[in-house]
């Protein structure tokens, strides 16, 4: 049988991805402490980013606004003042994080590549993946 092509993902697949965003996550837990357990936290968290992915789509855009959705429900008008730009903070560091190739890939890549053209797919925010497969090299 030929191989046509060969499709691969991106996040975790070719770069370190998950990782950061358990960071973000795990800087929202800290923050709403005060207002409800951890397992709590991300469980409401959990819930809304599935709720909201057929709006905000998958990606650190739609992550970071889920994140400060999760804190207005847990905290409602207590919530401090600060949290949103901290929030927004740890959101501009999940689309500015370098790059970290997964041990391997590069040999891999090319042995693929001398098989069938490769392409990359992917559901997350076009333009933060674009960003991230030319930091990639």
């Amino acid at each position: 049988m030929s191989i046509d092509m060969i499709c691969l993902d991106a996040d975790d697949t070719l770069w370190h991805n998950m990782r950061h965003f358990e960071v973000a996550e795990d800087a929202l837990q800290r923050m709403l402490t005060p207002f409800a357990e951890g397992e709590a936290v991300r469980a409401r968290l959990n819930a809304i980013e599935s709720r909201n992915l057929p709006v905000y789509g998958y990606g650190a855009k739609g992550f970071t606004l889920s994140m400060i959705e999760a804190a207005i429900e847990i905290c409602g008008d207590a919530l401090p003042r600060d949290a949103v730009p901290e929030i927004l903070a740890a959101g501009r560091a999940l689309l500015a994080h370098p790059v970290e190739l997964l041990p391997g890939i590069e040999d891999t890549l090319e042995a693929l590549a001398d098989r069938a053209p490769l392409v990359l797919v992917t559901k997350g925010d076009l333009l933060h993946q674009e960003s991230k497969l030319a930091a990639s090299g």
